[in-house]
């Protein structure tokens, strides 16, 4: 009897202790949401999704992908790195003037577990430059490269005024293990929820196998009464107060 009595003590105890550590440590989804300095996914009820692409631009996946995006009437964030945008340079004029959202990647996609403050700076900083260079807008979304953050990389980004958008952990696709476009489009259909953002790349390796899968999310979601629309207008129309471009 002692024995199961203090199983049960032990039973409803812990989830109030790793409640406690969750909330507080610096190094958790729950600790930064709270402080608002990054963002998994939007908090509605409306069919709204966002879909981010990483590494981009890329001069033969990243057109077919904006081609899909017209054709369903969609609009999409390009988390794009600083020295591809410059190197295609009306890649990003394109996908600016049909409504899609550029966002920053950094500049070299460098590895951040050892970069210093004053190297993160310069790299965002670039390519914030490099995009308002090429598009006349203001960029105040960042994504670390790797989905890599901790205290150094958010607080960098925020003395930059960039609010660090990751993704919905049902939506990181993997498609750059190429795992079949099939398996890409199965899992973001299947786990569609109102305020997703949605992870995928359009460049760093053969990505037939996404833009394959962006159609049939694009064709089987918009049947099922979603609208896809940029980070920023996702969290604006939830509510979240993300700095607007100027």
């Amino acid at each position: 009897m002692l024995k199961m009595l203090l199983a049960t003590a032990l039973l409803f105890s812990q989830p109030l202790i790793n409640e406690e550590v969750t909330q507080s440590h610096p190094n958790t989804r729950a600790y930064w949401e709270s402080t608002g300095g990054v963002v998994w996914e939007a908090k509605t009820k409306e069919k709204l999704i966002a879909l981010t692409f990483d590494d981009g631009p890329h001069p033969v996946y990243t057109p077919q992908i904006s081609q899909l995006l017209e054709k369903y009437k969609a609009r999409a964030t390009f988390f794009v790195i600083g020295q591809r945008a410059e190197s295609y340079k009306t890649l990003i004029q394109d996908l600016s003037k049909k409504g899609n959202e550029i966002a920053n990647h950094t500049f070299s996609h460098p590895r951040l577990g050892r970069i210093s403050k004053d190297k993160l700076l310069d790299e965002i900083k670039r390519t914030d430059d490099t995009i308002y260079s090429l598009t006349h807008k203001h960029t105040h979304l960042f994504r670390p490269p790797g989905g890599v953050y901790n205290e150094k990389i958010i607080t960098t980004a925020r003395t930059t005024s960039h609010l660090v958008v990751m993704w919905s952990w049902t939506q990181d696709t993997k498609d750059w293990s190429n795992p079949g476009a099939a398996k890409i489009a199965n899992k973001v259909i299947s786990h569609a929820k109102p305020g997703n953002i949605v992870l995928f790349h359009d460049s760093g390796g053969n990505r037939l196998q996404t833009v394959k899968a962006v159609e049939q999310i694009l064709h089987d979601l918009t049947e099922q009464g979603y609208k896809f629309v940029t980070v920023s207008e996702l969290l604006h129309k939830t509510g979240k107060n993300v700095p607007a471009h100027r």
